[in-house]
């Protein structure tokens, strides 16, 4: 990284050094130019900075701006640097114009390529403070594009992931398995399913024994005395009964009677039936079982 610095150094060193060799060339032609079209010795002496400075500028405006303001950059640059060739041509042409013994505003023994010379030679110097002004004014006002940080929108979408409940993503939801009988609360008949292709008939299977419901223990009353604090409100006590694995079957069908398929989830059944999280997969299993027996 070092070495990679000190060569780009080293490379802008040269290249001003370059530029710097090429404007004390391009000085006395520039300055003698300026005093053919009229200017006193301070202004023929500050003409080169107005043609050559203002094609520095431009070059440093280049490496800043970006899209249509670029562009403009460059057609400065290129503007300004044909019309120094063009006053540099003209002076290696005209002997006169190096001892200075050439009359005022005379550039070309050619009426036309006078006028269009000497304009060219006068216009330099407004255009300079035109041109210069407005590209000071982009390189201020340029803002760069910020980068997007691909870090931080891969923590967002990460966050996003995991708030989401487990039991609402599709994964978690298995796709339903056809069985081939029905689990109910009392002895049904069994139901074998058809195969729905004539030339291949469907082995029979024997039935799987249903997903009993756990009952949870409960901890016995505590035979201690109660604190002075007080007892607990009657209406703070749960005053509903507990209910039996068919109580809750029932209450799940009743429920999820209306609902379709890919809505029948654990976590939708305990919250409409409100038991634990074990009953509810249990009676998930038992309601899509007795789905799938009823489409077949």
């Amino acid at each position: 990284m070092n070495l990679h610095r000190k060569g780009r150094a080293a490379l802008v060193l040269a290249l001003v050094a370059v530029v710097g060799m090429a404007f004390r060339v391009s000085w006395n032609a520039l300055r003698d130019i300026a005093g053919a079209v009229g200017a006193d010795g301070t202004a023929a002496m500050l003409y080169p900075f107005v043609v050559d400075g203002l094609m520095a500028l431009a070059l440093i405006a280049t490496l800043v701006l970006a899209d249509r303001d670029r562009t403009f950059a460059l057609r400065v640059l290129g503007a300004y640097t044909v019309a120094s060739l063009v006053l540099n041509y003209v002076h290696g042409l005209v002997p006169e114009l190096h001892g200075r013994t050439v009359d005022w505003g005379r550039l070309a023994d050619w009426d036309p390529a006078n006028w269009a010379l000497v304009l060219l030679a006068t216009s330099l110097p407004v255009g300079s403070i035109y041109f210069g002004s407005d590209l000071v004014a982009k390189v201020l006002h340029h803002r760069p594009a910020p980068i997007p940080s691909t870090a931080t929108n891969a923590d967002e979408s990460t966050e996003t992931t995991m708030k989401r409940s487990t039991a609402d993503l599709p994964v978690s939801t298995p796709a339903p398995i056809t069985p081939n009988v029905t689990v109910l609360p009392r002895p049904v008949a069994v139901g074998f399913l058809k195969s729905t292709l004539p030339a291949k008939p469907s082995p029979s299977i024997a039935p799987a024994p249903g997903a009993p419901i756990e009952r949870r223990a409960v901890a016995a009353e505590s035979t201690r005395p109660r604190r002075a604090t007080g007892r607990v409100p009657a209406v703070a006590k749960s005053s509903r009964p507990r209910r039996t694995p068919d109580q809750l079957l029932a209450e799940a069908r009743e429920a999820t009677a209306d609902w379709p398929d890919a809505k029948v989830t654990a976590e939708g059944i305990r919250r409409a039936v409100r038991t634990s999280p074990v009953n509810a997969r249990a009676l998930r299993d038992t309601l899509r079982a007795e789905r799938a027996g009823a489409a077949a």
